[in-house]
C-alpha cells in the first residue's frame, strides 16, 4: 500500500494547469460503444479509473490507440459480448463505479447488457434505483444473481422504445445511462429531472456530433429522438472542475499565490461564488484563475449574521465532490461554517482525522458538520493517517500540506484514482513530498 510523507507549513507558488474532468471522461469513454465508427478523445486525465475502463473497453474488444498524451483513438466495430459472461469482465467491471455507464450503450446498440456490482467509493449508500427504473421504463428487462452481486439486461424483441420518464433524482450517472440507451431507441424518449451537470452536457454534445437527435442540452428536461445508428466524432474533454476547487483550497489553507491555468470558468457555475463566501481572494484573468497569497481568509455570514451553510445540491447547486475541500480549509479560515452533506451518509467521517490535527470540528450527524476556523493562529499539526475515499485522500493532502510537522498518508490509491500525477504537480509548485511504494 503507497504513501505520501508530507513536509507540511510551506508555501507554494507558480501555475497549475487542472487534468482532464475524470466524471466527464467515463461518460465520453463509454460513449464509444454506442457507434462503429472511430472516436476520438482529448484531454483524457491520466488516472487509475479512467485506465481501468479503458483498459476494460479493450477486453470487450473496442480498438484502442494511444495517440499523445491524454489523446486516444477508438473503434467499436467488433465486441466480443460472451466477454459479460466471463470471470475476467466480472473482475475488471467490479473495480470501478463507471463501469456501469457502459450499460446503456450495450443496451441501445446490441440488445443486451450485463454489470457486475461496481465499486468505487466507500462514501455511504449508493444506489443505482434510478438507473435501473429508467432502463426498465425503456423496455430492458433485469435478472440478478444475489450470491455474485451480478447483473444481466436483456431487450426483448432487440430494441428498447422511447418512453416518458420522470426520474426519481437527478441523478448524474442514471441521467447519461439513459440518454446513451435512448439515442437509438424506437421513437422518442423525454427525460425529465434529468441531470445538466457540464459533464452531462459534454456527453449530450458528443453524441449530437455523431448524429443523435437531443434538444434541451443544459436543461432538466432533455429529448431524445431515436436514430438508427451513430457515426464517429472528435471530442475534449473539459478540465475537471473538482480540480480547480481543489487547488483553490489549497492556496487558501498554505497562504499561496497560484495561477490555475485554462480553467474553463464560464463552466465552473457557483464553484468561484462559494470559494469567496469563504473568504478567498481570486482573479479571473482570462480562462484562468489568480489567487494571491492570504494571511487570512474571513467566512462570509447569511445577510441576518447567522452562521453560513454550504451544502452540496445537484447542478447548478454547488457540487458534493467540494465539500470535503471547504470543510479542511474552512479549519484555518476566520469564522465558522456549517457543512451539510446531503447525498452521502459517510463522507465527513474522515473529519475525525482534522480533529486529530487540531482542527475544531462538531460532527452533529453523518450528514453535518460544524467547524470552528483558527484563522492560522493554532496550525494544525502532522499525524498518521489514512485515505478513506478520492476527495477525502486530497482534503487530508491539503491539511498535509498547511500542518506544522511531517504527516504520512496511507492508502493513497484512493487519491490516484481521481488526481493526476498528484504528488509531481505539487513539487513542482514547491510542496514537499514523497511517495512512499
Amino acid at each position: 500500500m503507497s504513501s505520501f510523507v508530507i513536509e507540511g507549513g510551506h508555501k507554494l507558488s507558480g501555475e497549475v494547469t487542472p487534468q482532464g474532468a475524470k466524471n466527464e471522461a467515463l461518460q465520453i469513454l463509454s460513449s464509444v460503444l454506442l457507434t462503429a465508427g472511430e472516436v476520438e478523445i482529448e484531454n483524457i486525465p491520466d488516472i487509475v479509473d479512467v485506465n481501468k475502463l479503458i483498459d476494460l473497453l479493450g477486453s470487450m474488444g473496442v480498438k484502442t490507440r494511444k495517440l499523445s498524451v491524454g489523446k486516444f483513438w477508438f473503434k467499436a466495430d467488433e465486441i466480443n459480448l460472451d466477454f459479460l459472461k466471463s470471470e475476467e469482465f466480472s473482475k475488471k467491471g467490479s473495480s470501478l463505479r463507471g463501469s456501469v455507464m457502459i450499460l446503456g450503450p450495450l443496451l441501445t446498440r446490441f440488445g443486451v447488457g450485463a454489470l457486475p456490482r461496481p465499486g468505487g467509493d466507500k462514501i455511504g449508500r449508493r444506489r443505482m434505483d434510478t438507473t435501473f427504473l429508467g432502463f426498465k421504463e425503456l423496455g430492458v428487462e433485469f435478472s440478478y444473481d444475489v450470491a455474485t452481486g451480478f447483473y444481466t439486461a436483456t431487450v426483448p424483441g432487440g430494441k428498447l422504445k422511447g418512453k416518458s420518464i420522470l426520474l426519481d433524482e437527478a441523478s448524474v450517472t442514471g441521467t447519461a445511462n439513459l440518454v446513451m440507451a435512448a439515442v437509438m431507441a424506437e421513437g422518442v424518449t423525454t427525460i425529465y429531472n434529468a441531470a445538466c451537470e457540464p459533464y452531462l452536457q459534454q456527453l449530450c454534445k458528443i453524441i449530437n456530433k455523431m448524429g443523435g437527435k437531443i434538444s434541451g442540452v443544459g436543461s432538466n428536461l432533455l429529448t431524445i429522438e431515436g436514430v438508427t445508428e451513430l457515426s464517429g466524432a472528435k471530442h475534449r474533454c473539459l478540465p475537471d472542475m473538482i480540480e480547480v476547487g481543489s487547488f483553490i483550497g489549497m492556496a487558501a489553507m498554505t497562504k499561496s499565490e497560484i495561477t490555475i491555468k485554462n480553467v474553463c470558468y464560464d463552466e465552473l457555475g457557483v464553484i468561484p461564488r462559494i470559494f469567496k463566501r469563504m473568504g478567498v481572494k481570486l482573479e479571473r484573468r482570462g480562462d484562468d484563475i489568480f489567487i494571491p497569497a492570504q494571511d487570512s481568509y474571513e467566512i462570509d455570514t447569511f445577510i441576518d449574521g447567522s452562521i453560513l451553510t454550504i451544502s452540496d445540491a445537484p447542478w447548478p447547486g454547488f457540487t458534493p465532490d467540494l465539500l470535503s475541500i471547504i470543510l479542511v480549509m474552512s479549519t484555518q479560515a476566520k469564522g465558522s461554517v456549517l457543512i451539510h452533506q446531503k447525498m452521502f451518509e459517510s463522507r465527513l467521517f474522515f473529519v475525525d482525522k482534522l480533529i486529530d490535527m487540531g482542527a475544531q470540528i462538531i460532527l452533529c450527524d453523518p450528514h453535518r458538520a460544524t467547524v470552528n476556523g483558527l484563522n492560522h493562529k493554532s496550525p494544525l499539526r502532522g499525524v498518521t493517517m489514512t485515505s478513506p475515499d478520492i476527495r477525502a485522500g486530497v482534503s487530508l493532502l491539503i491539511a498535509a500540506l498547511s500542518a506544522e510537522g511531517t504527516s504520512t498518508i496511507h492508502n493513497i490509491g484512493q487519491i490516484d484514482r481521481g488526481y493526476q500525477n498528484i504528488d509531481t504537480r505539487l513539487r513542482k509548485l514547491g510542496a514537499k513530498i514523497t511517495r512512499i511504494d
